[in-house]
This record gives structure tokens, C-alpha cells and sequence, in this order.
């Protein structure tokens, strides 16, 4: 069913949001719609769950094509009776699981339900990631401060290893925790399962750097990460200027790319799970994580 009356300008003003799998090519609003109509992974009551593709933002400007600016066209094709909202997602550039209610006292049920297992040293969330190197630990924790820095023209986040009590109090600097197993690992890549216990911007690609092991697709932070005869090492923040991910010539090998398609790689983090009071709901990484995985010979799939 096409989208009617306000949601159809909306969709009409938007621009380009997610990217086709594997092509690199951005669709557009109606594209990014059936997209979404298809990818409804559980629906029961006021609660709606979708798997967001990489790519498509949460919250955009006027004019650009985000999955807010879809909910009421999405409700009007799903045949929603109550206008949707989000209650917790993944950024932008990753793909997973974006859960929506119809209902804002279930919201704030969910959201103290969230909080309350966080304060309980519970991880209510569990992402998926293949990373470039290896950890030398095959399970363990990141603990850091984060803060947002500016550096020319742009902010970006940084990590503030032994944050003062002051900073931490104004707020300035936020504490931040990270639980991290390696799945499985091949060709100096791995599969690794992640569970933030705080939730910053940028924090789990943060804290992959800080295990020198970015992920793949991840052309904002990985530029940190250095190597000297194959050895990596951590650069600070304001020497490492962003630029599109480096990737030796075997791997691009493996993964079928050429250094100009890299530009297009999609960040490869998946929010694969996310525990509600009735239980675990989990989806499916997209089908370019998928090939990745087969590529490089990475475990297909895991029980969380």
C-alpha cells in the first residue's frame, strides 16, 4: 500500500537512506520502506521489532531520510492503529535489531526494565562484530572514560584512560564498560560477541580500537590502530585524522574488494539480541556480515 497524505511528503522530501546489500547503492525513501515492511522480526501488542540495515540513521535533518521520518508510513502499510516510537536502537551505521512501541507507558516500562538490569550488572544487549586482528584475550572487559573532543571542524569521541573524579561529576567524561568473547577467528580476523554495560556514542567502535582490533567496515575510528611490521599500536586521537579503513592486499583479497570499494564497506556491528522481561529477541546480521563471515571463514552464526 503507498504511503498517504503527510508520511507520503515526508517521503517525498527525504533523501537517500540505507545502502542496497552488497552494492554499495543508496535506496531511496520507498525502497527503504519496503526494506523495513519486510524485516519486522517480532510483533506482540503495543511492541514492534525490526532489523535496521547499516546505514539508515535513527534521527536525521530535515530532508534526509531516517527511520523516524518512515514510522508513519510504516505504521500505515503495517496497519498499525497507534502512531510508533522508538524505544532503543543501534546508530546509524549498524545493522540490528530497533525495537518500537505503539504504547509510551510500555516504553517506560522497557526503558526502566533496561536501566534496572544495567544497575544490576545485567547486558540487556548483545552485539555481533567482526573485527580486523584479534584480541590477545579471548574474553574480557574494556573499561574507559569517553568524552566527546572537538578536532577542527568535527567532534569525535575519545577515550580518557584514568578519568579524575571532577570530570567525571560534571558529567564531562562518562565511565564506560564493555564485555567482550571471541567466537571464532581466521586469517587474522575474528568473530567477536559484545555486551556494553553503559551506552555512549560510538562506544563499542571505541572500545575495538582500544582492543587494537577495529571492525571491519569502520572508517571513522579504525585510523587509530597502527601497524609497524605487522605489529598494531595505538595512536592518539588528534594524530589519527579520519580517512576510509586500510586493509592489507590478502584480506581485500578474501573479501572480493578493490581499495576503491572500500569506501562502501558497511560497518559490520550487528545488535544481534536484546533481553525483554518475556524473553531474549533475537535477528539475523544482514546479508553482507553473512558473506563476510563465509569469506573469511568465521562462524556462520552463534547461540547468544
Amino acid at each position: 500500500m503507498a504511503a498517504g497524505g503527510a508520511a507520503a511528503r515526508a517521503l517525498a522530501r527525504a533523501g537517500h537512506g540505507a545502502r542496497a546489500a552488497g552494492s554499495g547503492r543508496r535506496l531511496g525513501p520507498e525502497e527503504t520502506l519496503g526494506l523495513l515492511e519486510a524485516s519486522v522480526v517480532h510483533q506482540e501488542g503495543a511492541l514492534l521489532a525490526l532489523n535496521k540495515p547499516p546505514g539508515l540513521p535513527i534521527l536525521g535533518p530535515s530532508g534526509e531520510l531516517s527511520l523516524t521520518a518512515l514510522l508513519p508510513a510504516l505504521r500505515r502499510r503495517l496497519g498499525l492503529p497507534a502512531e510508533l516510537h522508538v524505544v532503543k536502537a543501534p546508530t546509524r551505521e549498524c545493522s540490528g535489531l530497533v525495537l518500537l512501541s505503539g504504547c509510551h507507558h510500555a516504553t517506560e516500562q522497557l526503558q526502566r526494565f533496561f536501566s534496572d538490569a544495567r544497575r544490576r550488572g545485567q547486558y540487556p544487549a548483545t552485539y555481533h562484530a567482526v573485527t580486523v586482528g584479534v584480541p590477545a584475550e579471548a574474553e574480557g572487559e574494556i573499561r574507559v572514560g569517553l568524552r566527546w573532543q572537538q578536532q577542527g571542524d568535527t567532534a569525535t569521541v575519545v577515550p580518557v584512560p584514568v578519568p579524575g573524579r571532577r570530570s567525571l561529576a560534571r558529567k564531562e567524561v562518562k565511565s564506560t564498560l564493555t564485555r567482550y568473547r571471541v567466537l571464532g577467528a581466521a586469517g587474522g580476523c575474528a568473530l567477536l560477541q559484545l555486551q556494553p554495560r553503559t551506552a555512549f556514542p560510538e562506544q563499542l567502535p571505541v572500545h575495538l580500537t582500544l582492543l587494537l582490533c577495529p571492525a571491519l567496515g569502520d572508517h571513522e575510528h579504525s585510523s587509530r590502530v597502527g601497524r609497524v611490521l605487522g605489529v598494531p599500536f595505538l595512536l592518539p586521537p588528534e594524530a589519527t585524522p579520519t580517512h576510509t579503513q586500510v586493509l592489507d592486499e590478502e584480506l581485500l583479497r578474501r573479501l572480493g574488494l578493490s581499495p576503491r570499494q572500500l569506501r562502501r564497506l558497511p560497518l559490520h556491528l550487528h545488535l544481534q539480541q536484546l533481553v525483554l522481561p518475556q524473553g531474549p529477541l533475537c535477528a539475523p546480521p544482514p546479508p553482507p556480515f553473512l558473506r563476510t563471515l563465509r569469506q573469511l571463514g568465521l562462524p556462520g552464526h552463534q547461540e547468544p
